[in-house]
């Protein structure tokens, strides 16, 4: 498909401007381009940009890639996609882009690191053009005002009808009707990425609040079957529904009081700017996205809208939470401000767009100076 790209424009007589590529799946694209393509007039004047999504997936293959791309041996090097004999495409991509950005702020430094820069940190740390531009989202879609899913349609000025979303939950999930205790949802993948692990381990700690819990996700096998069982368990206090709802995700949103993210690392995340949207005051882990969109509920923060932990331990976590649960039922009107705060966020793709115009613009300079 990367070669089909540039014959298509080739065939079309399009000139190219821009070639942006996406993580390891297209990383190879500039490197084809400079060593086949970059001198046809189609592509005599095309900068390149990579966004990186995620890190820890890299594309590592071995040497048969380079005849089947037609890069040429030329580029098997150290300082292109060598790595310890095979061949490591998105770091083809780090080392051969005229700008790389990822998918935050946040990330962007993160990945400069040796605790999230997943080998490649020396190659990204002393790139003068990395950036971090924020994915959007689509709130023609995931909007309480809107949502064809949810029980009672809402907003700041309506929060009363989120109510009846909990009761919706509450329902679907045979959990007790009862509108004073507070749900926590989760959404996502079981992965060690997401944070699994630290949910498992601090489940016994989190079933002695008075709490209900909502997960909705599939993935590591054993994760499947932990929460399965914990459901069986405590049916009045915990629910889970192994795979994925399109529908369930967004009842879980709209239904519950909170929104629970304690990623170990996180490069955007959706679903935590998805919560704010629906007044689902999200807890998370303070890395990458998670960071960049969620201000914390503390003195001096202006407008906090959720709450959030730094370490990746089970104390911080549940201590976390508890600090949560405690507002929700000790100080409502400082809970109630959060919520109103989060629903006044945006993050649609018109101010990412207008970012990612910038970003080609100094692409396309970087590359009209070499």
């Amino acid at each position: 498909m990367s070669k089909a790209s540039f014959e298509l424009a080739i065939k079309l007589d399009f000139p190219v401007d821009i070639l942006h590529v996406n993580d390891w799946h297209t990383a190879i694209m500039p490197t084809l381009l400079k060593s086949k393509y970059q001198y046809t007039k189609q592509f005599a004047k095309t900068a390149t940009v990579l966004t990186i999504h995620n890190m820890q997936h890299q594309g590592k293959f071995d040497t048969k890639i380079i005849d089947i791309s037609e890069v040429g041996w030329e580029s098997f090097t150290p300082d292109n996609f060598e790595e310890f004999g095979g061949i490591n495409l998105l770091k083809s991509g780090i080392t051969q882009s005229d700008v790389i950005n990822t998918v935050s702020p946040t990330y962007a430094k993160e990945i400069t690191t040796p605790e999230f820069g997943w080998g490649l940190e020396s190659f990204l740390k002393n790139r003068e053009l990395l950036f971090g531009i924020l994915n959007g989202v689509d709130y023609s879609e995931w909007s309480p005002q809107k949502d064809k899913y949810i029980a009672k349609h809402y907003s700041i000025k309506s929060l009363h009808n989120k109510q009846l979303c909990k009761k919706d939950l509450q329902t679907i999930f045979d959990l007790p009707l009862d509108s004073q205790v507070p749900i926590i949802g989760f959404v996502g993948r079981f992965a060690t990425q997401k944070g699994i692990e630290l949910i498992s381990q601090s489940i016994w700690e989190l079933l002695k609040l008075d709490i209900q819990i909502v997960i909705l996700g599939s993935g590591e096998k054993w994760a499947e079957g932990f929460f399965a069982d914990i459901a069986k368990r405590y049916p009045s206090k915990f629910a889970t529904y192994i795979g994925y709802s399109d529908e369930l995700a967004h009842k879980i949103e709209a239904g519950s009081d909170m929104f629970l993210m304690p990623s170990l690392f996180e490069p955007c995340g959706l679903n935590q700017i998805y919560s704010l949207a629906y007044g689902t005051l999200p807890i998370v882990r303070a890395v990458g996205g998670l960071d960049d969109t969620i201000r914390n509920f503390d003195k001096g923060i202006d407008k906090p809208n959720g709450f959030k932990f730094y370490q990746a331990s089970k104390e911080a976590l549940v201590g976390t939470i508890n600090w949560a649960v405690d507002t929700y039922y000790n100080d409502k009107d400082s809970f109630e401000l959060l919520v109103k705060n989060a629903m006044q966020e945006k993050f649609d793709w018109e101010i990412s767009a207008k970012k990612y115009k910038q970003l080609y613009k100094l692409a396309i300079d970087k590359k009209d100076l070499q």
